[in-house]
């Protein structure tokens, strides 16, 4: 029985929580410390937190572990499972029907279509970041970056996780 409370209890929230992660997050605490009592409204906020300082989905993150401090390690699957379910089930029937639609003149008017919003929202972001930085580590902090990363990976050819690294141990020795 708490296998299925698990399910659901995190099934629920990849369902209703449009919007990514934070859209679902009082939907989880909902279902974990009111619904079912398996935490208090503390123990949720650590366990937020410290989902929030990992990489990747917290959805996902906070089933694991609740999953896993409910019912050990197959709770946690079963978290994680119902966690997923709901987008792999979309994914799953999109690319079916993009499948089936793409040689149409239709899908082919609407990928025209889109790629320009794509870009213009890429460009909306590259200027918030970029914005940000500027107010945050400086002019001059910013544009080193940007011309050094450049470098580092067009003409150096360097991999991504190393000028990764480069930049955070220039921000820890030179941004404050």
């Amino acid at each position: 029985m708490i296998y299925f409370e698990i399910f659901l209890a995190f099934l629920i929230p990849g369902i209703l929580g449009y919007g990514g992660g934070p859209a679902s997050i009082p939907l989880v605490e909902r279902e974990v410390v009111d619904t079912y009592g398996w935490m208090t409204t503390g123990e949720f906020a650590e366990t937020l937190a410290l989902g929030n300082a990992l990489p990747g989905p917290i959805l996902t993150k906070m089933g694991a572990y609740i999953g896993y401090e409910t019912a050990g390690v197959l709770g946690s699957v079963v978290a994680v499972a119902a966690s997923v379910l709901p987008s792999l089930l979309v994914m799953v029937v999109l690319a079916s029907l993009l499948y089936k639609l793409k040689g149409t003149n239709k899908f082919k008017t609407l990928t025209s279509l889109i790629r320009p919003v794509i870009a213009i929202l890429m460009a909306m972001i590259v200027v918030d970041f970029l914005t940000n930085s500027i107010e945050v580590s400086g002019y001059y902090h910013t544009a080193f970056l940007i011309v050094a990363s450049f470098i580092l990976l067009q003409i150096i050819k360097l991999h991504p996780a190393f000028v990764i690294l480069f930049g955070l141990i220039y921000g820890a020795l030179f941004i404050r």
